[in-house]
């Protein structure tokens, strides 16, 4: 279980979220949901280690998560990636395997049938030689949803994997992370979809700097919560 307890981060000396606590639990998806400017992308960097936090405890199996990063993948938005490196499909994917392998050293046979499987999974493996640059914006998100399939870490987390992909991404993605869930692994994934997708998720956050609700769909997705969260902007978001 990873438990996050009282995170808070400061930007400028104003807080960029405040007093965030949840757990998330193996063989469950949680949905991070929150306006733009919410703190999403915020606490899942300060939960890794990526920014530095004001405040707050985050622990992983009862030990603290800095200390156990080799378990751990992570898949940036895709406007944090440089799509013009010249690299391949199939090497971008190798990178998940340089925490078992180490910076220097060869990838061996089963990291070649781990990436493949990887690939596999994504229906990206015919497309192994080709350039990152030269794919779509869904073929490029299977690319990186295969590489931390790579990686295979027990915590996974996810900015915005859905953005701007096409039907038949959007179900593979959706397809492995089931599969993750059976295999135990945690997930949480940053999202803006309010609409049926969330249905997919076993656990929703709600955050707006500090974390408005919690739990099931049921119980967070009320019109009182959605109103602290998105206050004045809330009609537009079911136009």
């Amino acid at each position: 279980m990873l438990e996050v307890n009282d995170l808070t981060v400061s930007y400028r000396n104003s807080w960029a979220v405040q007093d965030v606590s949840f757990c998330l639990q193996p063989g469950q998806m949680t949905g991070l949901l929150g306006p733009n400017g919410a703190g999403k992308s915020t606490v899942v960097k300060a939960v890794l280690g990526l920014i530095p936090k004001a405040s707050g405890i985050v622990r992983y199996a009862s030990r603290p998560l800095k200390r156990q990063l080799k378990k751990v993948s992570y898949v940036p938005q895709r406007s944090q990636i440089d799509w013009d490196y010249p690299v391949t499909v199939e090497n971008v994917v190798m990178m998940g395997r340089i925490p078992a392998t180490g910076w220097f050293r060869k990838p061996d046979r089963n990291s070649y049938n781990i990436v493949r499987d990887a690939l596999e999974r994504v229906g990206m493996w015919n497309y192994r030689q080709r350039q990152i640059g030269e794919l779509s914006g869904g073929q490029q998100q299977r690319v990186f949803i295969a590489r931390a399939l790579a990686q295979q870490a027990n915590l996974l987390f996810f900015d915005e994997p859905l953005a701007g992909v096409d039907s038949q991404t959007e179900t593979i993605i959706f397809d492995v992370f089931q599969e993750l869930k059976s295999e135990q692994k945690t997930l949480l994934v940053i999202t803006h979809d309010l609409g049926e997708s969330l249905e997919h998720y076993d656990q929703l956050l709600l955050l707006n700097k500090s974390l408005i609700a919690v739990g099931a769909k049921k119980d967070v997705m009320t019109q009182e919560n959605l109103k602290k969260a998105y206050g004045h902007h809330l009609n537009h978001l079911f136009i």
